[in-house]
């Protein structure tokens, strides 16, 4: 028997875990290939590109905010309900630094969907604001990650996990954190399209040990 058999809290965890986990990926894969990331230092291609596949770009939106909303859920019932998951200390701050990125992810989605809404009106008029729009949700985002990397710090020093899972995260954190400091190495003139992938690939590893530690709380033996 498992901890999650024991406490349905943990199972839930895991179960949200496992949502957010699709779902950004989900959203990640529709990004990528298509050529939506927003890009605050080219608003007028980003917004062309967003006019000429808005449906695209609703439905990566759709599969991001179902992400944040399971990640902001996982650590409301994370830091509701100390020893489900993680050592009773800790579970305030490891849920809440986890609902806290929840939080900034959905304000990035905020911004995400003011573009969609600019994209329907001629370039010329909206470009500035539209690239002030795109910043603000790329810092927004950027605040996520690094509220996620801490609370897979505290998640990893503290929850009820096999030793190898626990280190798993120590790596992981660490990654993450790497793909937080990206965007404070390129200056004023912001990530290049490269840049950015790498970002989401360093932030990968802290998505996929979520996914691990979620399905770790609901399998049964």
């Amino acid at each position: 028997m498992t901890l999650a058999d024991k406490n349905p809290a943990a199972r839930l965890v895991g179960v949200l875990l496992l949502i957010s986990l699709v779902a950004i990926l989900a959203a990640v894969a529709v990004v990528v290939p298509s050529g939506l990331a927003l890009n605050p230092a080219d608003p007028a291609a980003t917004l062309a590109a967003v006019h000429d596949h808005v449906g695209l770009h609703l439905t990566e939106l759709a599969f991001d905010v179902l992400g944040w909303l399971a990640l902001t859920a996982a650590g409301l019932v994370l830091a509701g309900n100390p020893d489900a998951v993680i050592r009773p200390h800790l579970a305030v701050l490891a849920g809440g630094l986890l609902a806290a990125a929840g939080l900034a992810g959905l304000l990035h989605d905020a911004g995400n969907l003011a573009v969609t809404q600019l994209a329907a009106e001629p370039v010329d008029t909206v470009a500035e604001v539209a690239g002030a729009v795109m910043l603000t949700a790329k810092w927004a985002v950027n605040l996520a990650g690094l509220l996620w990397v801490a609370a897979t710090a505290v998640t990893a020093i503290g929850a009820h996990l096999p030793h190898r899972l626990r280190r798993a995260g120590g790596f992981a954190a660490l990654a993450g954190l790497a793909a937080v400091v990206i965007p404070w190495t390129t200056g004023t003139g912001g990530m290049s399209p490269v840049l950015e992938q790498l970002g989401y690939a360093l932030h990968l590893p802290v998505m996929i040990w979520y996914g691990a530690v979620g399905w770790h709380l609901i399998r049964r033996r």
